[in-house]
């Protein structure tokens, strides 16, 4: 499935189906995020960035090519400083990332809507990080609790975040 297509799924409908799971393949994420970006519902096979206020891995990755995947980033649950604003929210959707989830904040609201891509995040926050070079890249990270790998399929509507081992269909 692919951004493209992102409107002909139903993370309600995917729960309904997967509700007895205990495999740990199909997990949903808390409903701590809010919705940013210029597209509203997206999916795609997930890559990882982990990081600490420092978002020097969040730019190096939306800056390669996306390919239709969405970017999950581990940024701890920080609010105290912004892992993705208006410039790199323009870069993932000039390279083709589907979607960014990020477990901290981000900034220029404005700009970030603006942006073809969907964009979810824990708050806004007006300051940025400081690059540092630090962070990894497509490593398994935690968000919010929940595990996410690369690799994993990620899928977010209105009604939420659920993530799976495999694809999905509607």
């Amino acid at each position: 499935m692919t951004a493209a297509s992102a409107a002909a799924f139903s993370t309600c409908d995917f729960c309904d189906v997967h509700k007895g799971d205990t495999s740990g393949a199909f997990r949903v994420l808390p409903p701590a995020f809010r919705a940013f970006g210029g597209v509203a519902h997206f999916s795609g096979p997930v890559s990882t960035v982990k990081c600490h206020e420092d978002n020097t891995q969040v730019k190096a990755a939306v800056e390669s090519p996306g390919e239709g995947r969405v970017l999950v980033v581990d940024g701890g649950g920080s609010l105290r400083r912004a892992l993705v604003g208006g410039n790199l929210a323009a870069a993932a959707a000039r390279n083709g990332w589907a979607g960014l989830v990020v477990d901290g904040c981000v900034r220029d609201v404005a700009e970030l809507n603006a942006a073809a891509v969907g964009i979810r995040a824990l708050a806004l926050i007006p300051l940025p990080t400081e690059r540092r070079g630090e962070g990894q890249r497509d490593v398994p990270v935690q968000v919010q609790g929940v595990w996410v790998r690369p690799g994993d399929w990620l899928y977010t509507d209105d009604d939420g975040i659920v993530v799976s081992a495999t694809a999905l269909h509607a």
